[in-house]
């Protein structure tokens, strides 16, 4: 097995050599797997991917049930896997740094802290307490006796306001507060993108995958970005395969969705290796 200081000098290098590179989101061991066999690099974890394979919704997944899976997608294959934490699993900046303590030690070589609540109302943090949770959790990362890769999240886009000036501030101030990684989920287009990356000396990941947000590597490469996941796309793009098909047996009593389903052997030899 790949030791976790070596996987975290893997993934720390794939955010400075030339490029952007995909980090896709499994959301169980099998898709972890399966991924891995496909060749890609490093994976992500998935919040909300992992909410709907559990049958609950975004967002009221436990820290300890959160830290669990980590640990199971961190030891499902030898590349370096990035967490999911959502906010830290609380409001203050000790949570946010105990929550970075907890990832690294299921396994995650770099996780990512929100600066909204994820609360039915909405609204980031107030910049000097989200620079503080960084801060807290930047120090818990750094600490660590292997390279932790801490992303700062902006959740602006995200939560209904799509202020860009104001991402571009709350990124700023998680640069100087020792984020590694800055990521603002739910930009759409290029020249915001760019905008962001311009703005900031650190690597800075983007989602594709949201609705209107359909950007390539190439492009994506070209405007400076390093990183780029997809979120919850892949495990919603599974599910709706999964409601795609129920509708056809339940409405039409057919079975056509077959087709294109993996084939039993192909998928077998996958999990082999």
């Amino acid at each position: 097995m790949v030791t976790q200081a070596t996987k975290a000098l893997t993934f720390a290098a794939l955010h400075v050599r030339e490029g952007a590179f995909i980090i896709p989101n499994p959301w169980d061991i099998g898709t972890a797997r399966l991924l891995a066999a496909m060749g890609f690099e490093a994976l992500a974890t998935t919040s909300a991917g992992y909410a709907f394979s559990a049958g609950r919704p975004d967002n009221v997944v436990t820290r300890d049930e959160t830290i669990a899976h980590v640990a199971a997608i961190a030891s499902a294959t030898d590349l370096p896997v990035s967490a999911d934490l959502e906010n830290g699993f609380g409001d203050d900046p000790v949570s946010a740094a105990e929550t970075i303590r907890l990832a690294a030690s299921a396994g995650a070589v770099g996780g990512s802290i929100e600066d909204a609540s994820g609360r039915t109302n909405g609204k980031p943090y107030d910049i000097g307490l989200a620079a503080d949770r960084i801060h807290a959790a930047a120090e818990a990362a750094h600490a660590l006796p292997f390279r932790f890769q801490l992303t700062a999240r902006a959740e602006n886009f995200l939560v209904g306001r799509p202020d860009l000036p104001d991402t571009i501030k709350r990124l700023q101030a998680y640069q100087e507060a020792g984020a590694d990684v800055l990521y603002a989920p739910g930009l759409q287009s290029a020249d915001d993108i760019a905008a962001v990356v311009r703005a900031v000396d650190r690597p800075v990941n983007v989602v594709m995958g949201l609705a209107g947000a359909q950007l390539s590597l190439a492009t994506l490469s070209a405007v400076g970005v390093k990183r780029v996941s997809i979120g919850s796309a892949l495990a919603r793009a599974a599910f709706g395969a999964v409601l795609r098909a129920g509708t056809e047996m339940r409405e039409r009593g057919t079975f056509e969705f077959a087709r294109d389903a993996v084939s039993y052997a192909d998928i077998n030899r996958m999990l082999e290796t």
